[in-house]
């Protein structure tokens, strides 16, 4: 293995399908060769790229929102973001028929991500079961149901998990309700469900404006390649290539815009008034953030 240079900018990437277009112009010629000269790229879950940056270990992270909250000296770069305006498919609660949410007595909950559990502690405040407890697990739906009443699953097992209900249901019998995430905060709040955003602890000269250029310009060539990224991807994950073309065009939402600040402003608010989260806020103006 040959030797990383250390004043490349350490990136903790998500190794998951909704950030692929986040990622084009890293992973794809012509300028993933001039990108590699300043940037080194790990892949890892949503979690583990917040663990890295609270420890310095990486200098930007694709971080779930939640990790801004519990993290101190947190920037957000403009721009980008992974979020849903409706339905996303890759963000799921799955629950048995016949036991109401109010009912649920335990959840087993996917560990890779933290601000998909922040958000769902709040909804269950909503649902009027507010104490249900989560219990970490791996995200494997059919072991994560033997020991918890209900499931949540994030990212691409949740997309598999999806695809396979009917599979699984003439091979348990089990009748499941699967709740989009997305669409039940939307359907509670009117607000956009942001996931993620790249963000940097990193100080001085390291992050200028050209970085924030790099990852904008990255999102905006993925987006125009999505068809490429549809058949790369087709061959990764079991998932038919029109479930994937619509997944990056439908139901995930790159543009860090006023509709999704909003709604990271309402979360922060709401997870702060519900204990779900201490309390933060952030400016738009510059950027920066404050606690």
């Amino acid at each position: 293995m040959k030797d990383i240079p250390h004043s490349r900018i350490r990136i903790a990437a998500i190794n998951f399908l909704n950030p692929a277009p986040l990622m084009w112009d890293f992973e794809h010629p012509p300028l993933d060769g001039p990108l590699g000269q300043r940037y080194q790229i790990d892949r890892m879950l949503p979690s583990e790229c917040a663990t890295r940056l609270a420890s310095g270990t990486a200098d930007i992270g694709l971080i779930p929102i939640a990790a801004l909250a519990t993290t101190p000296g947190l920037r957000i770069l403009p721009g980008c973001t992974i979020a849903s305006k409706g339905r996303v498919r890759s963000l799921l609660l799955v629950r048995r028929g016949h036991q109401p949410l109010a009912a649920l007595r335990s959840v087993a909950a996917d560990t890779a991500s933290r601000t998909t559990l922040a958000y769902t502690r709040i909804l269950f405040h909503r649902w009027g079961n507010p104490g249900v407890p989560f219990l970490p697990a791996a995200a494997d739906l059919d072991t994560m149901l033997q020991r918890a009443d209900a499931a949540i699953l994030i990212g691409d097992p949740a997309l598999m998990a999806l695809e396979e209900q009917a599979n699984r249901f003439e091979r348990t019998g089990e009748e499941l309700v699967y709740h989009d995430l997305a669409e039940e905060w939307r359907k509670a709040t009117g607000l956009t469900f942001v996931s993620a955003v790249w963000s940097s602890a990193a100080r001085g000269n390291l992050l200028d404006k050209s970085v924030a250029e790099d990852f904008i310009q990255s999102r905006n060539h993925g987006l125009k390649n999505i068809d490429a990224l549809v058949a790369e991807w087709s061959h990764r994950l079991p998932i038919p290539e029109e479930t994937i073309h619509s997944y990056l065009t439908a139901n995930i939402h790159y543009v860090l815009d006023d509709e999704c600040i909003e709604g990271m402003r309402g979360f922060f608010r709401m997870a702060a008034e519900t204990g779900v989260l201490p309390e933060y806020s952030f400016s738009v103006e510059g950027w920066e953030e404050t606690r």
